[in-house]
């Protein structure tokens, strides 16, 4: 049974900081309503528990902050969420000065609605490429394929709790860089913009390594240029493909 949609409210909050989002703060609240209205989110802050579980050394995580207790959404619900909150979140991502951060959204979206990641911490995902990545197959790579130079790869994220919390989360980024720029990486620059535009790591110049969690995970899908795509059931499909 869905919680009662008259008392239902959302809080979006600032990623694994757990700041709540004061800018625009009234008109947030009333896309609260609209969501909570329309899929029946009861959210008051949650406990900490309920956050990533973080590692000893925040600073270089051996892998994504992890969700403890992640919620289940259906696709519908997912997408509502998304569609109400997208064009914010892309906004502050825009602060960061990345220049696919400020027109990602422009770009071919692959998946019809927000998949939970295992691979990014059981936040819920979207898979966005740029015109060079969609024209060299981007979504139907084989083994032994290959991303030309330029092609850029995006994931934004929120995350939705078992105790039906929801955050904004980060925008995760995946540039391919000219042959030999960057071999301990597959040629392939991975950085991480944190839901109020900062940055938590870019592999180009982060002397920390703190993203070189990043391509240990990509190692295991070298035969497709490092590359994984998302869930057969969540893909959308493009005429002609």
């Amino acid at each position: 049974m869905r919680h009662n949609p008259v008392i239902s409210w959302v809080v979006i909050l600032r990623g694994d900081a757990r700041v709540t989002r004061l800018r625009k703060a009234i008109r947030i609240c009333l896309l609260a309503c609209v969501v909570g209205a329309v899929i029946g989110i009861a959210v008051v802050a949650p406990d900490a528990s309920a956050q990533s579980a973080r590692g000893e050394d925040a600073l270089r995580p051996k892998g994504h902050f992890n969700l403890e207790r992640p919620g289940d959404l259906t696709k519908s619900d997912a997408l509502t969420i998304y569609n109400t909150i997208a064009d914010d979140m892309a906004r502050d991502f825009a602060v960061s000065g990345e220049p696919s951060a400020k027109v990602f959204r422009t770009w071919r979206r692959y998946n019809d609605a927000p998949y939970r990641s295992k691979t990014h911490g059981q936040r819920y995902v979207n898979n966005y490429a740029n015109t060079i990545a969609r024209d060299a197959g981007y979504g139907r790579m084989k083994e032994g394929d290959r991303m030309p130079p330029g092609a850029i790869l995006i994931k934004d994220s929120f995350t939705f709790t078992s105790d039906r919390a929801l955050f904004a989360g980060a925008l995760f980024v995946m540039e391919k860089l000219e042959p030999g720029t960057d071999p301990d990486n597959g040629d392939w620059r991975y950085a991480m913009i944190m839901p109020d535009g900062s940055y938590f790591g870019d592999t180009k110049d982060d002397p920390k390594n703190r993203l070189g969690f990043c391509h240990d995970c990509h190692e295991a899908q070298e035969d497709t240029d490092f590359l994984y795509f998302l869930p057969e059931e969540y893909r959308r499909r493009f005429l002609g493909e």
